[in-house]
């Protein structure tokens, strides 16, 4: 299927001093984005263990532009890559006005049992779910811990 599409809309309350959306409230944009994806279209699909338990092992931001309230709501691109049988990788590309790229981000996400504790396996349906939003070209830089 290609890449998933999310718009998330930036509040004045987002800026700081300085006028533009800071650090923190840029990964909860991104938080908003990936939760249409992995929460919203995924249970619209009558997948509910995403939104069950989900957790972020890692992120990473690249900012390219400062994102600022007027300039409208962030459009978001996400895709999926490293699908492996506990973790997967959210790529973003977000987009605020006319602006080319403001941002790009990763992700490493883990499915959690929340019951149990303890990190836990994607099933069949979630990793298939997952595979549609894999794409050919994503961000090549590997994570760095």
């Amino acid at each position: 299927m290609g890449a998933y599409v999310a718009e998330v809309p930036v509040r004045w309350s987002d800026m700081d001093a300085y006028g533009h959306v800071n650090h923190a409230r840029t990964v909860t944009l991104l938080e908003e984005a990936r939760a249409c994806l992995l929460f919203q279209e995924a249970g619209r699909r009558g997948l509910r263990g995403l939104a069950d338990g989900m957790v972020v092992a890692r992120v990473a931001i690249d900012y390219h532009s400062p994102v600022v309230y007027s300039a409208g709501p962030l459009q978001v691109t996400m895709s999926v890559r490293e699908l492996r049988a506990a973790s997967f990788i959210v790529d973003y590309t977000a987009h605020a006005g006319s602006e080319a790229s403001v941002a790009t981000a990763e992700t490493l996400m883990v499915p959690y049992d929340v019951t149990e504790g303890r990190p836990r396996r994607l099933n069949d349906s979630e990793r298939a779910f997952l595979q549609e939003w894999q794409v050919a070209t994503t961000n090549t830089e590997p994570l760095r811990g």
